[in-house]
């Protein structure tokens, strides 16, 4: 998934999720459970933040975010969006492949992934599975989206949750479901991404 030439040329179907009343049910819901208690909450890391949508949300329930993306334009609506809300989220150009070098520190009690994982190849998912593994504390959770696999070709392939477990070795998916995304028309009916959501814990 060439995500710097999605954004290139304003295709960022994913950015709809946010007019999506049954996905915000969802994803506030999952927000919620990772609470439980008074803000602040501690350290989370947005992978693949994009225009920093979800990022934004998590900082205005009281976290402390960190969002990393590769695509500059998208970083670029990122800060306006940050500016606008009135919020405080750092904002890293890297890669979600190689999270340490990019100056990301170990410490980060949620990971949420709201659609970039699924979009790498098979080594660039291993890789960003070490890396999560790295800088997640031990009672980190980490809240994960993707399509589910029946594709091939420029749009995001999917995954299982087989194969997150293999990719993510000593955590476990302990629930999942629907995420009720429904995409722009067009890209619904030749994809049929039908995405799920995965919490994963370490064992």
């Amino acid at each position: 998934m060439n995500y710097e030439l999605a954004y290139a040329v304003g295709f960022h179907p994913w950015e709809t999720a946010i007019e999506n009343e049954e996905f915000i049910e969802t994803i506030t819901r999952l927000f919620e459970e990772e609470e439980g208690r008074d803000p602040p909450y501690g350290r989370a890391l947005d992978i693949g933040t994009g225009s920093g949508i979800w990022g934004v949300e998590l900082a205005k329930r009281g976290w402390q975010v960190t969002g990393i993306d590769t695509v500059e334009k998208a970083l670029r609506r990122a800060r306006d969006r940050v500016e606008e809300a009135g919020v405080e989220m750092d904002l890293v150009h890297g890669d979600v492949t190689e999270l340490r070098a990019a100056g990301i520190d170990p410490g980060y009690r949620l990971v949420l992934d709201t659609g970039t994982y699924h979009g790498l190849n098979r080594d660039q998912r291993e890789a960003m599975g070490r890396e999560v593994d790295t800088v997640a504390t031990p009672d980190a959770t980490v809240l994960l989206l993707a399509w589910k696999p029946k594709r091939r070709g420029p749009l995001p392939r999917g995954a299982t949750r087989a194969e997150l477990e293999t990719v993510f070795p000593g955590w476990t998916v302990t629930d999942l479901g629907r995420s009720e995304f429904t995409a722009p028309k067009p890209v619904e009916v030749l994809a049929k991404p039908n995405e799920h959501w995965y919490r994963l814990r370490r064992e």
